[in-house]
């Protein structure tokens, strides 16, 4: 059974239909997405079903209602699907989950790491802060900033929710935080072991978010 649930960022009221249709959809196996006006998938569906009003539910292709449920008469709308096996699925709306703001919250703290590195290389040219500056830009403050971004766009994108559960969501970003302070403290203490380690995390954060994403492209 597939649900769309089409909103709109303007809309107050969707924000809390997708909040009631995402317990829906962790209760029931459902095939769940939210549409959002403001994308030509959304403008496409609501011109070839004449929605004129959000939230709108879609099911099966089909408008089975217009405005916001409470989480029973969700359900009931869906009464036919199968209860949803223990099986986490993580569906993309218009917030922000938990794992991307961290994911973002952290990429923006690694930006300001490296931006302190800057002005500290004057005062103490001595000790050298570039590689501070690389590894909190480039592998601190990018690739989180891409695991946050990606994880909340890409299926917003294809129609797919990221499946995997919390481990997949929040392990690759403390891979991440250790990859860096691994890879510093291994250069300044010149012990190569550490430094390898930090290598090493990274390269897994890396390997466990493209096994993340990459069933949301197929």
């Amino acid at each position: 059974m597939k649900v769309e649930l089409l909103v709109s960022e303007w809309c107050a009221s969707c924000h809390d239909a997708e909040r009631v249709w995402r317990q829906v959809a962790e209760q029931k196996q459902i095939d769940f997405a939210v549409v959002d006006m403001g994308q030509p998938e959304g403008r496409e569906l609501a011109t070839r079903l004449r929605i004129r009003s959000i939230p709108a539910v879609v099911v099966d292709g089909e408008l089975r209602h217009i405005g916001l449920l409470d989480l029973s008469a969700a359900t009931a709308l869906v009464a036919s699907a199968p209860a949803r096996l223990n099986v986490r699925v993580q569906h993309v709306g218009l917030g922000l989950s938990p794992s991307s703001r961290a994911a973002i919250l952290g990429a923006l703290g690694w930006l300001l790491v490296a931006g302190a590195s800057l002005p500290l290389g004057g005062l103490l040219p001595d000790v050298g802060t570039r590689p501070v500056m690389l590894h909190a830009f480039n592998l601190g403050f990018l690739v989180l900033l891409i695991m946050g971004l990606g994880e909340h766009m890409l299926p917003r994108f294809t129609g797919k929710p990221i499946r995997g559960g919390w481990l997949l969501a929040w392990l690759p970003q403390g891979l991440v935080h250790v990859g860096v302070i691994g890879l510093v403290l291994g250069w300044y203490a010149g012990i190569a072991m550490l430094a390898i380690a930090g290598a090493l995390a990274a390269t897994l954060a890396f390997g466990l978010f493209t096994v993340r994403v990459i069933p949301v492209l197929r």
